[in-house]
Parts: C-alpha cells; sequence; structure tokens
C-alpha cells in the first residue's frame, strides 16, 4: 500500500454536491425521515456491499481490508467487485494477525483514514482486545479530544452448518462494556446498509455485528445512501401483554414467536435494539411499563450478556412504579456443540421463546407445534 499524504491534504474526495451525501430530514425519534417507500429488495449481504460501495465512493479516505476480502467468496457476498472497482490501494487481503493488522487499523484512522476491518468470526477479535479496549476506545478520551479514530470492526457471531465452539460466539457484551465503543447489531437488510454508512461516517470505533444467518435475509432498502444512526430501538410489532427484545438474529425468533404466541390469545410487543450502544433503553421501558413482562433473547450466554444489561436497565427505571416480571434467554453455561441436532438445542428458537413468554403469561407451560409458515417472517417497515 501506497503512502498516504497527511490529514487535510486535497487527495481526500467527500462528494458533497452528490444526492445521497445530503443530511436527510429527520422525524422525530431523530430517525431520518424517508424520502419514498423502499420498494428495491436487497439481501442483507448486497445491502452492506452496497453501503461500502457508496461511502468509498463518497470518500476516498474509506479503505477495506482484512482476511479474504479480495477473495473470490468476497466474505460471503459483501465485498464482491469492490477491489476492481477501488483498487488494491483500498481494498487489500491481510495475513492471519488480528493483533497487527488491527493496529495498523487504528493508526490508518488516527492518520486521517476510514478503515473497514473485516473479520469473518467475532471470536477471533479476542486476539486484537487489547488495540481495541486499550487503544481504539481510549485514544479520544486520552489525547484530549486531538485523535479520533474513525473505524468499523466487522464481526460475524452464529451458527451456520455446525461453527461449534471457536467460530460462532456473539462476545458483543464485551464491547457494550467499554465507554469509547459504539455498537451495533442490525437485523433487516435496511439497518444493515444504514447502521454501515452511519458507522463508516462515525469519528468513534465501532463493532459492526453481523449473524451470518442473516445474510440470507431479504427485504426494502433505498438506493440512496442514508444513515441509521445509533440511539434509537425499532418497535417491530405492537402488543399489549409481553414485551419481547430480541438481539439480531433473535429478532427474526422473536418476531416468529410473536406469531405462535398470538394463536393463543396473548399479544406480544416486539422491539429490535438496533444499536446495542449506545442502546435505546427509553423505548423498551415505555413498552415494559405498559406490558408488566419482559423477554430478552441473546444470541450468547445469559451470564453477564445483553439480556442482562438491558433487564438491569429496565428494573433500575420502574422499580417502585410498575411491577416486571422478567426472563432472560440465550445460551446454557457450555461451549457451543458442532453437532447440528445438538446446536439446534443450544440456540433459542420461536417456539422455545413463545413458551417462556406464555408461561410469563399464564404460568403454565406450553410449546406449541412448529409451524413452517413462519419460518420466512421477517419486519419489512415501516423504516
Amino acid at each position: 500500500m501506497q503512502p498516504r499524504t497527511k490529514v487535510g491534504s486535497n487527495r481526500r474526495k467527500i462528494r458533497i454536491d452528490a444526492p445521497h451525501a445530503l443530511p436527510a430530514p429527520l422525524m422525530r425519534g431523530g430517525r431520518p425521515a424517508p424520502r419514498a417507500a423502499a420498494t428495491r429488495q436487497l439481501s442483507y449481504v448486497d445491502a452492506i456491499r452496497e453501503a461500502t460501495e457508496q461511502e468509498m465512493e463518497r470518500d476516498d479516505a474509506v479503505i477495506l481490508f482484512g482476511l479474504d476480502v479480495d477473495d473470490p467468496k468476497a466474505i460471503q457476498g459483501t465485498t464482491r467487485g469492490l477491489a476492481a472497482r477501488f483498487g488494491s490501494e483500498r481494498v487489500f487481503g491481510t495475513p492471519l494477525s488480528e493483533d497487527g493488522m488491527t493496529g495498523v487499523a487504528i493508526g490508518a484512522a488516527q492518520a486521517g483514514l476510514r478503515p473497514i476491518h473485516v473479520h469473518i468470526r467475532m471470536d477471533f477479535l479476542m486476539l486484537a482486545m487489547n488495540q481495541l479496549i486499550n487503544v481504539a476506545a481510549k485514544s479520544r478520551q486520552m489525547f484530549g479530544g486531538r485523535v479520533s479514530v474513525p473505524l468499523v470492526v466487522r464481526a460475524m457471531i452464529g451458527k451456520s452448518w455446525g461453527q461449534g465452539a471457536q467460530h460462532s460466539q456473539g462476545l458483543y457484551s464485551f464491547f457494550m462494556h467499554v465507554p469509547g465503543l459504539k455498537v451495533a447489531a442490525p437485523t433487516t437488510p435496511h439497518d444493515a446498509k444504514g447502521c454501515l454508512i452511519a458507522a463508516i461516517r462515525d469519528d468513534d470505533p465501532v463493532i459492526y455485528v453481523e449473524h451470518r444467518l442473516l445474510h440470507f435475509q431479504s427485504g426494502p432498502v433505498p438506493d440512496h445512501a442514508y444513515s441509521v444512526p445509533p440511539g434509537k430501538a425499532r418497535v417491530t410489532a405492537s402488543g399489549e401483554d409481553a414485551t419481547l427484545v430480541g438481539i439480531s438474529h433473535m429478532q427474526l425468533e422473536c418476531l416468529r414467536a410473536a406469531r405462535y404466541l398470538a394463536d393463543a390469545g396473548i399479544s406480544a410487543e416486539v422491539i429490535d435494539p438496533v444499536w446495542l450502544a449506545p442502546l435505546d433503553i427509553d423505548t423498551i421501558v415505555e413498552s415494559v411499563a405498559k406490558t408488566g413482562r419482559l423477554c430478552v433473547v441473546d444470541n450468547g450466554w445469559t451470564t453477564c450478556g445483553a439480556g442482562a444489561e438491558i433487564i438491569s436497565q429496565v428494573i433500575e427505571r420502574l422499580q417502585g412504579r410498575v411491577s416486571v416480571a422478567v426472563q432472560r434467554l440465550g445460551f446454557a453455561p457450555m461451549t457451543c456443540p458442532t453437532a447440528p441436532a445438538l446446536e439446534a438445542e443450544f440456540y433459542p428458537n420461536a417456539q422455545t421463546i413463545a413458551s417462556a413468554v406464555y408461561g410469563m403469561v399464564r404460568g403454565e407451560h406450553w410449546l406449541p407445534d412448529a409451524r413452517d409458515d413462519l419460518r420466512e417472517v421477517a419486519f419489512t417497515g415501516p423504516f
């Protein structure tokens, strides 16, 4: 990679005249108001690729690197064609050295670039924890605001074909714990694109979480560039009897669970946090104050997990005012099995989620029979 000129050089191009670079009007709650209904269907994979391409076109400080980003498989297709379009200075593969390459990414960000560093599995971020937690997260504060680290770390989580103990972990709660890091976990293709654009434009480091099963989802995605900024959750289904918070892929399972519960006469409100840090706890608290019941479904162990944090914040806000029943769903305290049959038992699913909520509401055990027609349930707007 050729040395770049210093920050502020005229080599950096930002196309402020491009329509997609103009700020969108805001509606109440901080979300950009939609310009028009999005009818174009795009996969989660293509939404990530398009967000990357549009931002690399808008700002030549954006670079993309990581193990196999220039491989023909293109990280599930999320980087396909980008090396050919933008060249090997801006899109390039790296050695299998997570700690060293994270240091490169941080240094590049401090020097004025906007790196997107791709890790095909979140498990491998454990090899770069010192760089991320002690350098990236703390540089702005330690240098009195004179240094920023506009770095995006893409990290994939979750099961697919038996990923096993060391290749499937959703460890994002580690990063939620650290001031100076932001954490995005978009569920829909719409939010996958918008959150990635927001992350790239952010001047602080962002951990961008992708559940590999979400890569196969499709949904409405506008063709222009837009951002889904931190700080606002989405209510994806309205209800009165219980609040379900589903993180990342568990959002889909919660939406399916709500359908099972509806058949049993229970009305569940479903919320997608979208961003985990900063977390929009107000939307969740408002829902729980109405329903009196909260079930948080996570892609990780329940001890010290994202669900534990969400429930703690809700109880802190509502204690003394509202009587609240709570439930955490996630992984049992054991390593993830590799065999698909055991893996299926290890992960929460729509039926087990519905069973847990039914018990909270009715005080009885109930497990619905599987329904094939609910396998494709997903939130498609309005956004």
